[in-house]
């Protein structure tokens, strides 16, 4: 770039008109124009996507936190289930946004929509699976979780719905991570948008049966999340299949290729695997806390669905660094790759550090939109503060964890989040809480130390390059 075109970005109007195209959708060719700009183009709708998917998480618990702890113990211990299910998904997701970036990068769309179909393909697969296993053995699963009966008995249906509809969950993932992938970022955030207004206007009316609308309970949150999931798939399936997407899907390219599909299941098995580390290391924390009481997993709850709130927008970030990584590599730009993730990795700091500043100050206030339980309030406060204190650090590690995925080296990342969450983060959560005597607190405590330790290592195995030299 010029130094006439990068002074001309610094320009407020400049600005202004990037910040319309990142949301309008943008046309751009992200390997050639300034790397400041096709981070913003990218991450602006990314952010404004993952921001509706973390209202998904927040508003559920909104509304349900109004029915009691067991109704919201319901939806921490079945969301934490759930997590299995965005591990699949999200770990699908890292293979199909990868190869299809890698192609768009190449100027093949018809490659990544060959690569799109088999991923489509697979999800469908995955979810009819997983959404067997959550209608026959909800109950049973809630049980494995340390649910109490009387959260058994409030929350065995909700668990069916929500794990029953999950594929709607793993199509919207990976549809989406197609999208992003192709550059595509906008019409992602556009069916969150949907999806999510479903999902808020649904829940209330089912929950509490307002006007013609039966009243569910708890049952209702689910049923209203899951109709928004699969609304916004439908839409998903009609922009792949418009003649002016970057994308077209066409009936040829549904045939399975074995070929296509190898070379994506290469790439997503390590990174559901490297998903699966994260989430069963959630899943362990909610099971350590779940021994303290209903009291200390609403707490939980509460606390994790807000720190959603600051995690899930700054994911839109990383996921920009996907992107911007797969199609540099593909127009044989690694330099440029690697200067990408560190600014994009700079940006969710600055963003990051700010968030979990006002979490630290506002965590009382905060967490008082959502209970007016002392008990289940104390243990909220806990959470947004001792968290938010990696904060600062794992802005860094988020986006140069996606940018190895975008590179098609899954496993590097995955090998961190071993070290980082499994042999360092679990162990040191069970001391804490309970050898310690720290009780939820020393959990929340290792959470903190795991994920700071996941960005120092991923920030030195980054600049290493080796990554630059893996092929998709």
């Amino acid at each position: 770039m010029s130094g006439a075109a990068t002074a001309g970005e610094a320009d407020p109007s400049t600005r202004w008109s990037t910040l319309r195209e990142a949301v309008r959708g943008s046309t751009a060719d992200f390997t050639e124009i300034s790397i400041g700009r096709a981070v913003v183009l990218l991450a602006v709708p990314m952010v404004l996507e993952m921001l509706m998917e973390s209202v998904f998480a927040v508003a559920d618990v909104f509304f349900v936190g109004r029915l009691g702890a067991d109704a919201v113990a319901t939806v921490g211990i079945t969301e934490s289930l759930m997590t299995i299910i965005y591990a699949l998904a999200v770990g699908l997701s890292v293979g199909a946004a990868a190869t299809v970036a890698r192609r768009i990068g190449e100027r093949d769309p018809d490659g990544a929509a060959r690569a799109a179909a088999q991923s489509i393909l697979f999800a469908v697969g995955i979810g009819a699976i997983l959404g067997a296993t959550g209608i026959l053995f909800a109950p049973e699963l809630l049980h494995l979780m340390g649910a109490s009966d009387d959260v058994v008995r409030t929350g065995s249906t909700f668990a069916r719905v929500m794990i029953g509809a999950s594929g709607g969950v793993t199509l919207l993932f990976l549809i989406n991570a197609v999208f992003r992938g192709a550059g595509d970022a906008a019409i992602a955030m556009r069916v969150l948008w949907i999806a999510n207004a479903v999902n808020i206007i649904l829940g209330p009316c089912l929950i509490f049966g307002l006007g013609p609308f039966p009243r569910l309970g708890v049952t209702g949150a689910a049923i209203g999340t899951s109709i928004g999931r699969w609304t916004g798939v439908a839409i998903q399936v009609y922009v792949l299949t418009r003649r002016d997407a970057r994308v077209v899907l066409r009936w040829a390219h549904m045939r399975l290729d074995s070929a296509v599909m190898k070379g994506i299941l290469r790439i997503s098995g390590t990174a559901m695997f490297q998903n699966f580390i994260g989430t069963a290391s959630y899943m362990g924390q909610v099971r350590i806390i779940a021994g303290f009481g209903s009291a200390a997993v609403a707490g939980n709850t509460i606390g994790i669905r807000v720190i959603l709130f600051a995690l899930l927008p700054s994911w839109g970030v990383s996921n920009a660094a996907v992107t911007l990584v797969g199609q540099n590599l593909g127009a044989g730009k690694p330099d440029r790759a690697e200067a990408s993730a560190w600014k994009a990795g700079l940006y969710n700091t600055i963003c990051l550090g700010t968030i979990g500043a006002v979490f630290l100050l506002f965590a009382p206030i905060i967490v008082r939109i959502f209970t007016s339980d002392a008990a289940v309030g104390s243990v909220g406060v806990q959470c947004l503060r001792i968290v938010s204190a990696g904060f600062l650090f794992y802005g860094y590690g988020m986006v140069l964890t996606a940018a190895f995925n975008g590179a098609g080296d899954t496993r590097t990342p995955t090998v961190i989040n071993l070290v980082s969450l499994w042999i360092l983060e679990l162990p040191l959560a069970w001391l804490l809480a309970h050898s310690a005597g720290m009780g939820p607190s020393g959990s929340f405590v290792a959470m903190s130390v795991g994920f700071s330790t996941l960005a120092f290592l991923s920030a030195w195995i980054f600049s290493k390059g080796h990554w630059k030299t893996r092929h998709v």
